[in-house]
């Protein structure tokens, strides 16, 4: 599985995060090539300590030539957000160079609301947490590129069939 070894950490830290973006769209059965792994976390101050020791433990750098530990200042987080407009903090991966994680740095919808309402989908054994369809379709319409708008039909479309399915039986 392409990111195991992110999933397996952020567990054994017992990191509070989402997957979101392609790869939960992926996770909840649409087809469609997604590249960078995109995750939302809980901001509560153990919880990103916990999820910046996982990207060293796992070799995984900033992008922008900043320090890891700064993701965990909340001032930061806010100037970035409104002096730069980032909505996102991006890691690479040293070694496997297509490997790219995307962290939300602000809560597009309230997490503690979208966690608790996530889906957890196992996989090799690994239990790996993904946002509810309908809170990706929210988080979806908030960003509204083409791709965004593209996923939520998809995803409007699965849970039609879904539906439809659960009525036949």
């Amino acid at each position: 599985m392409y990111y195991e070894d992110v999933f397996r950490e952020l567990n054994s830290k017992k990191v509070r995060y989402l997957i979101v973006g392609g790869v939960a769209v992926v996770l909840h059965g649409v087809v469609r090539l997604t590249v960078d792994l995109d995750i939302f976390v809980d901001f509560s101050k153990k919880n990103i300590e916990n999820f910046a020791l996982c990207m060293k433990n796992l070799g995984y750098k900033p992008k922008l030539p900043v320090k890891i530990e700064e993701l965990q200042d909340s001032e930061k987080r806010k100037m970035w957000i409104e002096e730069k407009g980032a909505k996102v903090f991006s890691f690479f991966h040293l070694t496997k160079h297509e490997e790219h994680l995307d962290i939300f740095i602000y809560e597009p919808i309230p997490f503690k609301d979208a966690y608790r309402k996530r889906k957890i989908v196992v996989a090799k054994d690994i239990e790996i947490p993904i946002i509810s369809i309908d809170d990706l379709i929210k988080m979806k319409e908030i960003a509204s590129r083409e791709q965004d708008l593209a996923d939520i039909s998809a995803l409007k479309d699965l849970m039609e069939i879904v539906k439809n399915e659960e009525e036949r039986i």
